[in-house]
This record gives C-alpha cells, sequence and structure tokens, in this order.
C-alpha cells in the first residue's frame, strides 16, 4: 500500500473525517468498499499510532515512506485496536477500511487492464 500524500492528516482532521466515514457507512444498507478515510488521515492514524512495539513499528514505517505491505498493515492495526480507546479504534478500523479500499482498487484496476 502506497499513500500519496505528502504529510499527514492532524488531530482535528482525523477525528472529524473519521467520524464523517463512519457515519456516512453507517448510513448505508452496503456500504462501497471504497468509501474510505483519504491517504493524510491514514498517515495521520499512524502517527498516532507509531511505537516501538512491532505493530507500532509497522505504522511508524508507513508514517515515514508512506508505503506498507497490506497484510503487515491490517495486521499492526487489528493488534493496536485491542489497546486503543473507542476513538483510537475508530481511527484503525478505518485505516483498515483504507487498505482494503486500496486493495480493492488495484484488484480492479489489473481487471481492467487485461
Amino acid at each position: 500500500m502506497t499513500s500519496r500524500a505528502g504529510a499527514p492528516a492532524g488531530d482535528l482532521q482525523i477525528a472529524s473525517t473519521v467520524a464523517d466515514v463512519l457515519a456516512r457507512r453507517a448510513a448505508l444498507e452496503r456500504p462501497p468498499v471504497s468509501l474510505a478515510i483519504p491517504d493524510a488521515v491514514a498517515l495521520g492514524v499512524a502517527a498516532m499510532f507509531r511505537s516501538s512495539t512491532p505493530s507500532g513499528q509497522v505504522l511508524d514505517r508507513f508514517l515515514r515512506t508512506g508505503s506498507a505491505e497490506a497484510d503487515a498493515l491490517i495486521e499492526a492495526a487489528r493488534t493496536e485496536q485491542a489497546y486503543a480507546s473507542p476513538e483510537g479504534h475508530a481511527a484503525l478500523y478505518c485505516l483498515i477500511g483504507w487498505v482494503r479500499a486500496r486493495l480493492h482498487r488495484q484488484t480492479a484496476a489489473a481487471s481492467t487492464a487485461v
């Protein structure tokens, strides 16, 4: 996964965007995979949870380089969810959704290119 954002979003932007995306997803019976947080917010969530733990190091690497392996990023977010506040849990849930949206977009692009 690669983020195209130049810088991570700040705390207020993260909080408002996560709340907005979750509300929009909740309003739909079957929300599309593409309904996800933007790249800058994904980086901002990673910044919130980077640490010296193995999962925190994955998030730190994603923050610093803008890229990470999809499975590793999802696993790191799930691990951090176990220790996060409700707000942090929601932000990490949205980060997982961002990864899934990117995977979906890559799969769709690959299938149309064939």
